[in-house]
């Protein structure tokens, strides 16, 4: 029985997300469609890469993911449908298909929807590709090999000599903070250091705790999280909110706007000693 993912941009509050279900079961009556979300910030791509990564490496092989974000963003004229890690993502051509894999992978073709005019008509010409594919049909055979495909590199943290500083991927439904720091990426620059975790120019948190129980109410926590990403948060209250923290701003940084009065509040450093 095939499977499919669908993560929009598009929250739930009118028709086009039930219509998009419909066209799929429509085409391909046994298909079983799970959600992952429909509220993707459409100027986050790292948030949705997170999310969509995350959820992903849990499922079977074979899963289509059809991830619908800034869906007209592209200017190419065309989707992109790839396979990564045995399965299969279709999203718009606008980079998020980089972020996701950290390469545009090689077995990746476009599908053209440069005469669709509405997102329900980009998302018919979608589903009619992946009933062909379902029914037996090569990728290649689909869509077009060998055309550029737009790419965006994954935000990473900044390293130094005694630091490392993230950035704030997006702050979650309890308003914790999430920060594009693994642990892997932690455990390797802090060499069995002692560290200072800093935010909003001030704040400190010396210790990873495990889970919750390790801090008492009212206490900062700073643990890694299910998906191995640095968070932190107040144990029984809202951290984002308290002190302001958002989440990190790249196209605001790369044009200069309010840099210097925002970055405390969407970045974190890490000392070591």
């Amino acid at each position: 029985m095939p499977l499919l993912t669908l993560t929009t941009d598009i929250g739930q509050q009118d028709y086009i997300v039930g219509a998009i279900k419909g066209q799929l079961l429509s085409a391909i009556p046994n298909l079983t469609i799970a959600d992952i979300t429909h509220y993707l910030p459409q100027d986050n791509f790292e948030h949705a890469a997170y999310i969509c990564g995350n959820a992903f490496k849990y499922y079977p092989n074979d899963t289509f993911h059809l991830v619908l974000i800034n869906a007209f963003d592209s200017k190419t004229g065309h989707f992109v449908l790839s396979k990564v890690n045995n399965q299969c993502i279709i999203c718009p051509d606008n980079g998020i298909l980089s972020i996701i894999a950290g390469t545009v992978p090689e077995q990746t073709v476009t599908i053209p929807i440069i005469n669709a005019r509405t997102l329900i008509e980009i998302t018919q010409i979608l589903t009619n590709a992946i009933a062909e594919l379902i029914n037996g049909k090569a990728m290649k055979s689909i869509g077009t090999q060998g055309l550029a495909i737009v790419e965006k590199a994954r935000l990473r943290p900044m390293i130094g000599n005694d630091w490392i500083e993230g950035q704030i991927l997006f702050i979650d439904n309890f308003e914790n903070a999430i920060i594009n720091i693994t642990e892997a990426e932690f455990e390797e620059e802090r060499k069995g250091r002692n560290f200072k975790i800093i935010f909003k120019r001030n704040e400190v948190v010396n210790t990873i705790s495990t889970n919750y129980s390790k801090a008492n109410e009212g206490e900062y926590l700073a643990w890694f999280n299910s998906a191995g990403y640095l968070e932190l948060s107040i144990n029984k209250g809202n951290i984002a909110s308290l002190f302001g923290l958002e989440n990190f701003n790249e196209k605001m940084h790369k044009h200069g706007r309010s840099v210097q009065n925002k970055w405390v509040y969407q970045t974190v450093r890490i000392f070591f000693e």
